[in-house]
């Protein structure tokens, strides 16, 4: 998040990086995905897609949420559950030789920069909820 991010109203979710990158990396994730083996189906090509979206599903109630400081925070903390778990099916899946060695550090990396994000939102919970 960059100080004119900081210093200026955010009109929505969507304007936010931390929503555009985990947004970004979830699609990614979704195509990737796509080349999964079938019998992967319904564990970890489901789960992977499931936990990926839910990072920016909850950020988008943790930015609904934003007048009750409390709803923040956990909102924030279930982001990073998922961006977590994303990383775990991201781990198996680069064990199982789905995707290389590359491609997992590299969306590593991106979930490692969301973790940043949030932490700092966290951090500046009243920035976020003073002004709602």
């Amino acid at each position: 998040m960059n100080n004119q991010q900081m210093n200026r109203r955010v009109g929505s979710i969507r304007e936010m990086n931390v929503y555009k990158l985990s947004f970004d990396t979830a699609m990614k994730i979704y195509a990737i995905s796509k080349g999964f083996p079938k019998e992967e189906r319904f564990s970890l090509t489901d789960q992977i897609r499931r936990s990926s979206r839910s990072v920016c599903a909850n950020l988008a109630e943790c930015w609904r949420k934003r007048r009750y400081k409390a709803a923040f925070i956990n909102r924030l903390t279930d982001c990073e559950q998922e961006a977590a778990e994303t990383q775990t099916w991201l781990e198996f899946a680069l064990q199982c030789h789905y995707i290389d060695q590359a491609l997992f550090d590299e969306l590593d990396q991106k979930y490692e920069h969301v973790f940043a994000m949030l932490i700092t939102m966290e951090r500046k919970t009243e920035s976020f909820c003073k002004d709602y």
